[in-house]
């Protein structure tokens, strides 16, 4: 009922709206982008397209005052009246003069200081002002390519028929375009609650789009903004210690109110700070408009070459504030040679500022979809749009439209499987894909020479893994099913090892998931298996360090998880395990043949007889939770998706239990718990921190493979972006236990805090890591390490390595290493 009357209320709505519209000019007839227009001394407005073109919706025509306000441009207001539903008003606005006689300048003082001054002093009191309130709120989003190759180093560049459908033979054109309408209610700092009325993605008619409010709330009063590091607001507390600022001009707006214009300088290049203009108000020193710069490097972002921030204010006579009505957030990026461009457009209407909201008016959901939000026609955008589509995305929607029509038949789509699906004779032995698209469901298999699998290691020797896999999907339901199998082969030991593994999740909304997997396979005594199949293989065959260590495991076993309530997800697992010790079977290395590994044996590496374990069988079950404290969502026709709030840890508990094992010895109970967490010290980067603990009982004599092993590391390599979860120079087994256990590791990133700051170093522009880690378990000294080192490596736009010194001590034995982080082995491995 609610959604019908809400239909209801915005027919009527956009039937009683007059419309303004008509094309904004210079005095030499050049179209002028992202004019701010609104009628005066309310809170509607919109913007002008990058034609010039704009539409304004009032409620009625009488003696309308529209005022046109444009940075660089003198702000015209208009006064119009009329009878019809549709008034044309073309404009010419006059460059704007821009004058500093009327500042007295004193040699020995800069001006722009004092009002930038002035401006921290009365921003918490020009923040209080917008800190509550209701709006509409509108989003229009792009991204396009320019000259996208078929190939990029050698890999078939897929965008998928509907995203390339509009590029044109030399790989340019529009690959995204959205917008939305919504309704949202804001509270500072950051309560959020938004109602999305309308949503569009051009050749998607199930999309839903995710431009929201959540995502383009900047707020130049807070002291710092997320771009994924902390950037300085060029009015923030210690604004001074990052810029210099120039007056460069005051002149009046439309009531007499006298405006600065301030052009802001970085102090340092490679700090995270913004380049650019802030307008400053007299008298109350607000903010009246920003044209920003933001540079790719300075927020971490190598791919990014530069992002322009604009926001426009206007003010209202009536309650004298001064509100954000327009915002354009455009970006320009490139890779291998590739170019890519985004613009988001954003506009800020019929604000309300109630004096408060009922207790009741925020919670968990942050974002909500009305019915039917992404079937809503032309004739109803064209409408309510604020700001009109250019030709540009006028054509790309409806070419994109028209296509999916028929990209979505059956007969297309079968047509374009076919021609995919074609089978050939070297299909046999480099794999394979099959693909329905129509009925929703693909095979594929990974052939005799799945080369990407090759990997050596001294039990298997080399080994080569080859399969099938069966997908089944349903969008609009949010299922999903997949069966799996994986043949390895060892061709050392000679043997032949099968598993096979099938998921079904039943929703997107509770994300119900049941597993059921089973066989054969080598597995590392430690589960989480520290060491990767790529480094492992280099460590042995180049240095002859074989550190990997593995036992045959067979197993059957069951799974099922869900979230159970808001940001807690319950996940349970019993299953049988045989247990068997496996020995070395090569000596096999491409240097130094004449050393010789260690056993397989993890306790005793110079013993090539005795097992680490004798063979054995039990059951285990499980069963564990994960709380996201203050967890958001964001709820869709097709599915619910969780927001972690930053503010809170993360929460792991666990229960474990060892059960009608082959011998009384090996059977057991442990309980565990861990809290992550990332406290963000704003421009001073972030603290990541990883506590663990647990404790076993009845475990006297269990197996060794059921001890808690902790993640070590003897290669000096590091493969994680992160090191919140590995002690970087403790041997993988040496302080492994079937006892209580705790262990710590923090990590400070700077975010460039520090090495932004340092000559010649803040060239690399790179980040410094300060990290702490330490182990305790009974009747053994405590191991502990602390690291320093930098991150954000590389050469170029790849930012792909980090080095760390690190040195350990554990009972008096000291240790120092130098470990060189590959992340991009995280990704191949």
């Amino acid at each position: 009922m609610k959604n019908y009357t809400l239909l209801a209320f915005l027919f009527f709505s956009i039937s009683n709206f007059a419309q303004i519209k008509g094309t904004i000019t210079d005095e030499k007839g050049n179209p002028l982008p992202f004019v701010s227009v609104f009628e005066e001394n309310t809170y509607s407005g919109t913007t002008s397209n990058e034609q010039g073109k704009y539409q304004l919706n009032i409620k009625e025509v009488g003696k309308n005052k529209i005022v046109f306000q444009y940075l660089g441009f003198k702000t015209q207001k208009i006064s119009v009246s009329g009878d019809s539903k549709t008034i044309v008003l073309d404009v010419k606005m006059a460059e704007e003069s821009f004058a500093l006689n009327e500042v007295v300048i004193d040699p020995k003082k800069n001006p722009a200081d004092a009002i930038i001054r002035n401006a921290i002093a009365e921003k918490k009191d020009n923040s209080d002002k917008t800190g509550r309130y209701t709006a509409d709120f509108y989003s229009k989003g792009m991204f396009k390519v320019k000259d996208l190759p078929k190939k990029i180093l050698g890999k078939k560049v897929d965008l998928g028929q509907d995203m390339a459908s509009n590029l044109d033979s030399t790989g340019t054109g529009i690959l995204y375009l959205s917008e939305t309408i919504s309704k949202i209610t804001f509270e500072k700092p950051d309560k959020l609650k938004e109602k999305i009325v309308a949503s569009k993605i051009s050749g998607n008619n199930k999309g839903y789009s995710y431009n929201t409010a959540s995502l383009s709330t900047y707020d130049f009063y807070d002291n710092t903004l997320d771009f994924d590091v902390k950037l300085i607001s060029p009015i923030a507390d210690n604004a001074f210690s990052y810029y210099k600022y120039k007056l460069e001009g005051t002149f009046y707006d439309d009531n007499n109110q006298q405006v600065y214009k301030i052009k802001v300088i970085p102090k340092r290049d490679k700090e995270p700070v913004f380049e650019g203009y802030i307008y400053i108000v007299d008298d109350s020193f607000a903010i009246y408009a920003l044209d920003l710069d933001i540079k790719g490097y300075r927020m971490k972002n190598e791919f990014t070459e530069v992002m322009t921030l604009k926001q426009s204010f206007s003010y209202n006579t009536k309650n004298k504030i001064w509100t954000k009505n327009a915002q354009t957030l455009d970006f320009n990026a490139g890779i291998f040679g590739v170019k890519f461009s985004g613009k988001f457009n954003y506009v800020y209407s019929n604000y309300e500022f109630p004096a408060s909201f009922e207790k009741k008016t925020f919670g968990n959901e942050i974002v909500a979809f009305e019915a039917n939000a992404n079937k809503k026609d032309d004739a109803f955008w064209n409408q309510i749009r604020p700001i009109p589509l250019t030709i540009e995305e006028s054509t790309d929607y409806t070419k994109k439209d028209s296509l999916q029509t028929i990209r979505k038949s059956q007969k297309y789509i079968d047509s374009v499987d076919t021609k995919n699906n074609k089978f050939k004779v070297t299909d046999i032995l480099m794999g394979y894909d099959y693909k329905n698209t129509f009925k929703k469901y693909s095979f594929d298999y990974k052939g005799l020479l799945n080369i990407a699998s090759l990997s050596f290691n001294t039990v298997q020797g080399f080994n080569l893994d080859s399969g099938f896999s069966f997908k089944k999907w349903n969008e609009d339901e949010g299922k999903s099913t997949s069966i799996s199998t994986t043949f390895n082969y060892g061709f050392s030991d000679e043997r032949f090892r099968i598993t096979g593994d099938f998921t079904h999740k039943f929703n997107n909304i509770n994300f119900a998931t049941i597993n059921i997997s089973g066989g054969t396979k080598v597995a590392q005594f430690n589960s989480f298996e520290p060491i990767s199949k790529l480094v492992n293989s280099v460590s042995s065959l180049f240095f002859k360090d074989n550190y990997m260590k593995l036992y045959n495991l067979e197993y059957a076993q069951i799974g099922y998880s869900q979230n159970i309530l808001n940001g807690v997800n319950l996940f349970g697992k019993a299953g049988y395990e045989q247990r068997k010790p496996l020995f070395n079977t090569t000596d096999y290395s491409f240097f130094k043949k004449d050393d010789i590994y260690s056993s397989n044996n993890p306790l005793a590496p110079n013993d090539f007889t005795t097992p680490a374990f004798d063979p054995h069988h039990l059951f285990k079950a499980a069963i564990s939770t994960r709380i996201n404290f203050g967890n958001k969502y964001i709820s869709r026709p097709d599915g619910r998706y969780n927001i972690k709030n930053d503010k809170y840890p993360t929460v792991f508990l666990a229960f474990e239990k060892a059960f009608a094992a082959s011998e009384k010895k090996y059977e057991f109970e442990r309980i565990g718990a861990s809290v992550v967490y990332d406290l963000s010290l704003g421009n001073k980067g972030t603290l990541g921190m990883n506590l663990r603990a647990g404790k076993f009982f009845n475990a006297e004599n269990i197996s060794f493979i059921d001890y808690r092993h902790f993640n070590g590391n003897q290669t000096h390599i590091g493969t994680s972006e992160r090191y919140l979860n590995v002690f970087n120079l403790m041997p993988y087994y040496a302080n492994s236990t079937n006892d209580s256990y705790f262990e710590m590791h923090l990590e400070h990133n700077d975010k460039g805090f520090i090495m932004n700051k340092i000559p010649l170093l803040n060239l690399l522009k790179s980040t410094m890591n300060l990290g702490f880690h330490s182990l305790a378990i009974p009747n053994r000294k405590p191991y502990t390490e602390f690291t320093a080192g930098l991150d954000n490596l590389g050469f170029g736009k790849f930012k792909l390595f980090r080095v760390d010194y690190v040195h350990s001590y554990q009972g008096g034995i000291q240790q120092n290493g130098v470990v060189f982080g590959l992340k991009i082995l995280n990704v191949l491995d």
